[in-house]
């Protein structure tokens, strides 16, 4: 690849994970709640979700998943499942009372463990058919006719673009955890983020489950 394709590669992967979806999103509201340590994590588990559609598809089996109907159709009812179920937690979570908020600044809230925070960010990436149809339709782009090896190719250009989007959802979970700091957010307000983030997630799974099939059209 030339230098200059590979910068327009780099710089049109960086805008989209600058795009706000239920990945950063995720990312942004564990951050808020539970600080930068918590959004750094939830960026780790959003990238190790993100492998699973490289591999798949520099090994192929992602462009079976694009060409059969009945495979995106179980996996996109099956992510759009588990979005609903995690915006229905967000939206179910208790507001603390008075007196919690004034124990709370002696003795903090019990927070989400970091491993569970990381599984579920697996989850909600690996769960996605639409990221694995969009590493087919982007990455296939800057892969030069001529090259002999393209499911190499297609994992090394992969594995670059979750590399920088790392960087990226690192931006996000820092500035979000500024943000909170900042603001001097407080139990109740953050009971309310959870219940619009809640909303959003449960947006972004019935948007998932009424999608068609891209690579039917």
């Amino acid at each position: 690849m030339a230098i200059d394709q590979l910068l327009l590669f780099i710089a049109a992967g960086l805008l989209l994970n600058l795009t706000p979806g239920p990945d950063v999103l995720y990312i942004v509201g564990n951050a808020l709640r539970q600080g930068a340590r918590a959004g750094c994590v939830a960026a780790l588990g959003i990238t190790a979700g993100c492998f699973v559609h490289i591999i798949a598809a520099a090994l192929g089996v992602s462009a079976l998943m694009a060409a059969s109907a009945t495979a995106f159709t179980v996996l996109k009812w099956a992510g759009a499942a588990y979005l609903v179920y995690v915006g229905l937690r967000l939206l179910s979570s208790r507001a603390p009372s008075a007196m919690n908020l004034e124990a709370a600044q002696v003795q903090p809230m019990p927070a989400m463990g970091l491993k569970d925070i990381f599984y579920q960010g697996f989850w909600t990436n690996a769960l996605n058919p639409k990221v694995a149809l969009f590493f087919l339709a982007f990455v296939p782009q800057f892969i030069a006719p001529a090259v002999q090896n393209k499911s190499l190719a297609f994992l090394l250009l992969g594995l670059l673009f979750n590399f920088n989007a790392l960087w990226v959802n690192f931006g996000w979970a820092l500035a979000a955890a500024w943000l909170a700091r900042r603001v001097g957010a407080v139990q109740r307000a953050m009971h309310w983020l959870d219940r619009a983030a809640g909303a959003l997630f449960i947006g972004f799974g019935l948007k998932l489950a009424f999608s068609d099939n891209p690579a039917a059209h």
